[in-house]
């Protein structure tokens, strides 16, 4: 019963530092077909959707995708992407990555190191990327961060840090996963 109610949230993740810090990044990005995971607002896939002629976006709470502040087309509700079966050149997913033993907010909170729920994200969302295409997301200093990398690496990946923000209380790590 609890998991279903933080499912149903109706306030959805207002765009913050990572999101700004992603979207610095993924505005320089152009191709066919683009994928945000745990989309929100919406804000993303609307940057995307000036450089991409396909944009999808996932959430796995409908109260979110119907209530989107920045609304977009081609909406799934569903985990990570797991109802889809379509290759996008670039996937983007600002990652829950906070380190909780409890999963009380699916927006920020990331599970055990903080690597739990990403790792699930990543590879629900690795078949969904083209052979030569990019996942990019961001982590923290807060994270496992190593760890999340060298399993995004066994699901097919070669792993980079793109960049590195640092903020007062931890350092975003946005991550380039290119599927070989």
């Amino acid at each position: 019963m609890k998991l279903q109610n933080r499912l149903e949230r109706t306030e959805e993740y207002a765009p913050a530092e990572d999101t700004y810090f992603l979207e610095d990044h993924i505005k320089n990005e152009k191709g066919n077909a683009a994928l945000d995971v745990g989309t929100g607002s919406g804000y993303l896939a609307k940057s995307l959707s000036k450089s991409f002629s396909f944009v999808v976006t996932t959430d796995i709470s409908f109260n979110i995708l119907k209530n989107q502040t920045y609304k977009t087309k081609n909406i799934v509700c569903c985990n990570g992407a797991d109802a889809l079966s379509f290759n996008f050149d670039l996937v983007v997913c600002n990652l829950p990555y906070l380190e909780t033993d409890e999963i009380l907010d699916i927006a920020t909170d990331g599970g055990k190191d903080g690597i739990e729920i990403p790792i699930k994200i990543i590879k629900s969302a690795s078949k969904c990327v083209r052979p030569g295409g990019k996942f990019l997301f961001v982590t923290s200093s807060l994270s496992n961060h190593a760890r999340l990398m060298e399993l995004t690496t066994q699901e097919g990946f070669e792993v980079k840090i793109l960049a590195k923000k640092k903020l007062f209380f931890e350092e975003l790590i946005l991550v380039e996963a290119r599927k070989k």
